[in-house]
Order: structure tokens, then sequence, then C-alpha cells
């Protein structure tokens, strides 16, 4: 048994050089895409506060389609990572073309929403009419490129379930660039071309998602990777491989949605609380996710790497689900610390007020603070659970999470009560603590081990 358990946490070279291979590509790249958005956030934050708000509430409506992207790809990927163990590549690809079907038919109403009814979504977040104005003239333009973000997202997943992760961070690393050099030409004016402020970085993003999509088919395609083919090989209806995929992705669409409807719940109450609340819970959340990018990169290393082992049968799977625990609480230490040590010179280069940046300031220290938590969630949910199928549990877990703690704690401490904006998010990530309870019961019962792809 000592040997066992000495295997499961040290002296496993292969184990930890596998992990980096995998996690480190997919963290730079969110690195990358979470860097763009702080340069975004900075270069907005100098128009006006209302500027800043109105964005980062246009952005709750692709936080959502971000979201649906995710628990669709997140589930495709449960199936694709253990076809990948047996290297079962037709299979692959036909879950592939059912991935990309689901994802692009769901953004259309994303982009409906975005284009058609923009200030009735945004009146979902503020009544400030200035926000609504300048949410609106942003949502209308980049609202299209809803569709090709799809393909991309769906294409990344794919491509890093097969344990090809460099490809989709070298396409975004270039999607990323022009994006940025865009935002700068395009939101202040240069080289010729006129101020146009939030619409212009609405543009610079529709320019970039296109590029991105288009490039990344374009060399999976001819670097003949395994999601590469002509439609009739990709798009192929199977009544046995629609099913499986409807029984794993569905829980993991529902778990997104529901999960996120409460989220966006956080952002109503911010949003009630005030402009000022507002648009530092936009710079706040922005800082966040690049804090969170390494524990990223490891959540959905741990899905894949556990997805290809059940695929192959594979008998260590349980001490390694435990080793990417031990993981994930010493890196949510780790960055929960560094977090809270830098906050100060993190705001520091963005031009708002004071009472803003004191609010960011406080609201990264309590983020900081809970960040263990979360990053042993994030491991157990989208790691551990969902690479052997267990979505169910996994939906459940999570809405409990949002909806019986999360969402009434906001309604009660900020609107109610009226805490301070900082007070308020720390009873919001109580949730963490809630779900961690169940999460690791669930992982120590073993029952998410589950080989998807045997005949």
């Amino acid at each position: 048994m000592n040997n066992s358990s000495n295997i499961s946490f040290t002296n496993n070279k292969d184990f930890y050089t596998k992990l980096i291979s995998i996690a480190g590509p997919i963290a730079l790249q969110q690195l990358v895409i979470s860097s763009l958005n702080l340069v975004d956030t900075f270069m907005i934050s100098s128009l006006s506060k209302e500027a800043i708000a109105g964005v980062g509430a246009a952005n709750k409506l692709y936080f959502l389609l971000n979201l649906f992207l995710f628990g669709m790809s997140s589930g495709s990927s449960i199936l694709t990572a253990q076809y990948w163990g047996l290297k079962d590549i037709k299979s692959i690809k036909i879950i592939y073309g059912l991935s990309l079907v689901f994802a692009m038919s769901g953004s259309l109403m994303f982009t409906f929403a975005a284009i058609v009814i923009p200030e009735e979504v945004l009146r979902i977040f503020t009544t400030d009419v200035q926000v609504i104005e300048e949410g609106a003239s942003y949502l209308r333009i980049v609202g299209l490129s809803y569709v090709v973000t799809s393909i991309s997202f769906v294409t990344a997943f794919s491509l890093r379930s097969t344990n090809n992760v460099r490809l989709p961070l070298l396409v975004t690393i270039v999607a990323i660039s022009i994006n940025t050099v865009l935002n700068y030409i395009l939101i202040f004016g240069h080289l010729g071309f006129r101020a146009m402020g939030v619409e212009g970085a609405a543009i610079a993003t529709v320019i970039a998602r296109t590029l991105e999509s288009a490039l990344l088919i374009i060399l999976i395609n001819s670097r003949k990777l395994p999601i590469s083919g002509m439609p009739n090989k990709i798009f192929v209806y199977s009544k046995e491989m629609t099913a499986k995929f409807i029984k794993i992705a569905l829980p993991v669409v529902v778990n997104e949605v529901i999960w996120s409807t409460g989220i966006t719940m956080y952002a109503v109450v911010y949003g009630r609380m005030g402009t000022d609340a507002m648009a530092a819970m936009t710079i706040t959340q922005t800082i966040e996710q690049i804090a969170f990018v390494v524990l990223i990169g490891t959540g959905n290393a741990c899905g894949i790497m556990l997805g290809n082992d059940l695929g192959t049968g594979k008998k260590d799977i349980y001490n390694s689900a435990k080793r990417f625990i031990s993981i994930s609480f010493i890196l949510g230490i780790v960055i929960g610390l560094l977090v809270i040590l830098i906050a100060p010179a993190i705001t520091s280069i963005y031009n708002v007020s004071d009472i803003i940046n004191i609010n960011i300031i406080r609201t990264l220290r309590v983020f900081g603070l809970f960040l263990p938590f979360k990053a042993i969630n994030v491991i157990i949910i989208v790691g551990i659970l969902r690479s052997g199928g267990d979505t169910v549990f996994s939906a459940i877990l999570d809405a409990m999470g949002v909806w019986l703690v999360g969402v009434p704690l906001a309604f009660i401490t900020g609107l109610y009560l009226e805490w301070a904006l900082p007070l308020v998010y720390a009873a919001v990530l109580f949730e963490e603590v809630f779900k961690i309870i169940f999460g690791i019961k669930r992982t120590y019962s073993k029952k998410w081990m589950n080989n998807l792809v045997e005949n």
C-alpha cells in the first residue's frame, strides 16, 4: 500500500512530463487570451467609466456563449479523449462534426440577441442609459463574430483532446496580436482611421476571430490531423454516436447554462450596486482570468489524461486523480498569495477613480483567499468527473453551488443588506466551499471512473 501511495504522488516523471506538455500550452493560450482582455480593458478604460461598464455588460452575453461552447466542447472532448486512447480516428471525426453542428446552431441564437435586441440584453445588467448606449454599439458589431468563434472553440478542444495543444496556441497568438494592433488603430484612430471607441474594439474582435477560425481549418487540413477531412467524413450521421454524444454532452451544456445563468445574476447584482461597482468587477474579473490560466490548463490536462487512460483501461487512474487534487491545491495557494501581494501594482495601470481602484484591490484579495477552493473545484468538475462521463453529478453540484448558495447570498448582501462590494464578492465565493465538500466525496467514491467507448 505504501508503495502505491508513493507512486501516486512522487517519483512519477512520465506523469509530470505529460501534464506539463499538455497543461503548459493550454495555460499559455489562456494567458494570451486573458492578456488581450486586459489590454482591451485598459484601452477602453481610458475612454470613460460608462464605456468600460458598457463593454463589460455587453461581454456578459459573450460570457454566456463562451460557457455554452465550453460545455459543448467539454462534453465532446470527453469522448474524443477516450477514442484517442484507442486511436479510433473515424469516431473522432464524427464527434468533431457533431460538435460543430451543435455549437454553430447554438451560437446563432446569441448572434440574434446581440444584433437585434442589444438594448434589451443590456437592461438585464444595468439601468444606466449611457452604459446601455455604449454596450449596444459594441454588441451589434461583435455579435457577427460568434459563429466563427464557435468553430475555433470546438476545433481547439478537439485538437487538445488528441494531444495536439501547440497548434491552437500558435494560432491564438497570431489572432491576438492582430486584435491588439487593430484595437490600437481603431479605438483611438491611427494610421488614417477615425477614432471609433468601443465600435473599433468590436470591429477588431470580429476580424481577429474570423482569421483565427480560418487559419485553424486551413492548418488542420494541410497537416492532415485527426479531425481533418472532407465534410462527408466529418458530418456523418450515426444514430448510435449521436445518442452517445447527446448523453455525455447535454448534461455538460446544461451544467454550463445553469451555472452561467447564476453567474449572470451576480452581474445583475453588481450592476444594481452602481456603475462604479460594475466597472470595478469588469476589471477585477479580467485580472482574475490571468491568475486562473495555470489552473485552467491543469484542469483541461487532467480531463485529457484521465480520459485517455480510461479509454485504454489503464489501472492507476484513481491515484492520478488524487494527485491532481493535491497539485491544484498547492497551485491555488501559491497563485492566490501572489494575487494578494501584487494587487495594488496591477490596478495602478488603470485610469479609473480612487473608489473603483480600491474596490478592485479588495476584491482581488478576496479572490486570492478563495483561490485554493476554486482550484480544487475546477480539477474535480472539469477534469476528474467529466473525464469519466460523470456529467450529471457535476451539473447538479455546480447548479446547487450557484443557486442554493451564491445567488441568494449575492442578492441578500448586495441589494438587501447593501454591503460593500468586496464583502458581497466574498459571500458569493462561499459557494466554492460548499462544492468542494461534495466534489471530494464523489471523487473518492470512484463512481466517475467509466469507460465510455468500449463496445
